[in-house]
């Protein structure tokens, strides 16, 4: 091991527990915090030798720790993702979404994967009349088509 790899181990070995801890209280849950600490030693670890060289490595550290963790509150995942001290319910299976799966599993064909597909998530087919209007480039590419002439 080299002595680069050496410095960064004994320091985020030394400032593990305050990371998490900071962790913590930016995201509220264990969980998230040690995912957050996870990322920032990581990137700490690209980065470590301009932290090295940093006047103040642990304010270097929390600074990252900081962004990583709002870096994580701008993407879609966080919109979508709601934490909870509870354990969702799973849905029980009917034996009729087991069966299109044992469909879906022996169809080779396209047609019939996406026919599946369409069923367990409760796409519905667009019939002709409730079709959404064409753009405009496809309705001036029609109406040349349709012309005498051209």
């Amino acid at each position: 091991m080299s002595r680069r790899d050496e410095d960064y181990t004994a320091y985020v070995q030394q400032a593990l527990p305050w990371l998490r801890r900071v962790a913590y209280l930016l995201g509220g849950d264990w969980d998230r915090a040690d995912d957050l600490v996870q990322s920032t030693i990581t990137r700490l670890y690209v980065k470590w030798r301009h932290a090295a060289a940093a006047d103040n490595i642990d304010a270097y550290v929390r600074t990252m720790l900081v962004r990583v963790f709002l870096g994580e509150q701008r993407t879609a995942w966080w919109s979508r993702v709601q934490v909870t001290g509870e354990i969702p319910e799973r849905p029980v299976r009917s034996a009729d979404v087991d069966a299109v799966l044992d469909v879906r599993r022996a169809a080779g064909d396209r047609r019939a994967a996406a026919a599946g597909n369409r069923w367990c998530s409760a796409i519905t087919a667009i019939s002709p009349s409730s079709r959404p209007p064409r753009s405009s480039a496809a309705r001036l590419a029609r109406s040349r088509a349709r012309r005498p002439g051209a």
